[in-house]
């Protein structure tokens, strides 16, 4: 995941073939060390793609997902409907973000 995310970051940084060079400085920053091997295979697999296209059909296979999650039960008066309403919509933000990292992982290995 470390890998993806630092591609993901030269990307967005404008660069449009990290090498691994340029994904060794951005972990190197904040103190993650990289193994050569798993770093190579995710410039191989994204090497030449663009990130956009891949992130827009790893959403596709995201959205034929079933997905089920915890519903969050007030057992409390009206006055905490708002904020159990307010919870689901964060949490939903922060699942996307972690199954896109993992559904982008299985594409590499598919």
């Amino acid at each position: 995941m470390r890998y993806v995310a630092a591609y993901l970051l030269a990307v967005l940084g404008g660069n449009e073939s990290p090498t691994s060079k340029d994904l060794k400085k951005i972990l190197d920053s904040v103190g993650i060390e990289t193994d050569d091997e798993r770093m190579n295979k995710v410039i191989s697999e994204l090497n030449g793609k663009n990130i956009e296209d891949v992130i827009a059909q790893g959403n596709g296979k995201l959205a034929s997902m079933p997905s089920g999650g915890a519903v969050a039960v007030s057992a409390g008066g009206g006055s905490a409907a708002p904020a159990a309403a307010a919870a689901p919509a964060a949490g939903e933000c922060e699942w996307r973000g972690v199954a896109t990292g993992h559904l982008l992982l299985s594409l590499l290995t598919a």
